[in-house]
């Protein structure tokens, strides 16, 4: 059964759009991050116009996080103070990201900015991990003890800048320079990628501020919810791109699939989390890697700059 998208302005099968999304679900569910960065490629492959994806893909990855911002709040686990700098930051990249997408709209360069962002992000990020994973691992195997991130006591230099704070939920006292930098650099690759960026902010908070990690999910969660709807909003004013229809489609069966996910997630191990995670960022970069060397299928396109007379 087809359903006709009126701003993709193209039918899709409803049956198609749910089992995507719900396995997408499933992997958020089951890895505990945002499921944009699988679903907007995934959409894309499906011929749904990347400018719609991305923006669409913001407004189900806001609707979702929904759900997790109450549950960590409920639990307490959720600061509020270091939240704040983290919306600030982000709102101000949500901005230039948006600004960015549609000046690479208007010239006919989106996908090809898309594609290589995709390329460079994910196998950079994918094989960083794919090669700590492997490392722990081997050292797992042969016996010796767990690298120790930091001695008790030290700082990196970037927590010593001006402008510092203290954030008593996080157990950190640093300056806001770097968090807000972090911040706008997500918000940014956000709102151009369609991604929450929770991939990105929660191993950066917890290996570079050494926030305690059920702090940093939740705060994530709330950071992504702002700035994805920030997104969202934008994405529909400026270049009305947010198809309701596609979207509503993807939170149901995101919803449905990261039930799932959370129950099979119990019986997976550290080591094997850590490597499928990382082989999963991976094949997604690579699968944009191989989109650049083949031909395409309409080797010409007219693309109509706007403002132009006609």
């Amino acid at each position: 059964m087809q359903i006709y998208l009126p701003i993709a302005e193209l039918p899709i099968s409803i049956f198609l759009v749910l089992g995507l999304s719900g396995a997408v679900g499933f992997i958020s569910g089951l890895f505990g991050v945002g499921g944009g960065f699988l679903l907007t490629p995934l959409l894309i492959f499906l011929d749904i116009p990347p400018a719609v994806a991305v923006a669409t893909v913001a407004a189900q990855v806001a609707g979702s996080s929904m759900t997790g911002v109450l549950t960590y709040w409920r639990r307490n686990a959720l600061d509020f103070k270091l939240g704040g700098i983290l919306v600030t930051g982000g709102i101000v990249g949500t901005i230039m990201g948006v600004l960015f997408f549609n000046s690479m709209r208007r010239l006919g360069q989106l996908e090809l900015v898309i594609t290589l962002a995709y390329v460079t992000l994910f196998t950079c990020i994918g094989g960083l991990m794919l090669f700590d994973a492997v490392r722990a691992a081997l050292r797992d195997r042969s016996g010796k003890p767990a690298r120790r991130l930091r001695e008790a006591g030290s700082h990196p230099p970037w927590m010593g800048l001006p402008l510092r704070m203290r954030f008593p939920r996080s157990q950190l006292y640093a300056s806001v320079i770097p968090i807000a930098a972090l911040a706008v650099i997500i918000g940014f690759i956000g709102a151009v990628l369609g991604v929450g960026g929770g991939f990105m902010l929660v191993p950066a908070l917890i290996y570079f501020f050494r926030i305690p990690p059920a702090v940093v999910v939740g705060t994530s969660l709330f950071q992504i919810l702002v700035t994805m709807t920030g997104a969202t909003v934008l994405h529909a004013v400026t270049n009305q791109s947010v198809d309701i229809i596609l979207a509503m489609l993807l939170l149901v069966g995101g919803v449905i699939g990261a039930q799932f996910g959370g129950r099979a997630a119990r019986n997976l191990n550290v080591s094997s989390f850590r490597l499928l995670l990382a082989l999963l960022i991976l094949s997604v970069g690579l699968r944009f890697a191989v989109e650049l060397f083949l031909p395409p299928n309409e080797p010409y396109s007219v693309v109509v700059q706007e403002g132009v007379q006609r």
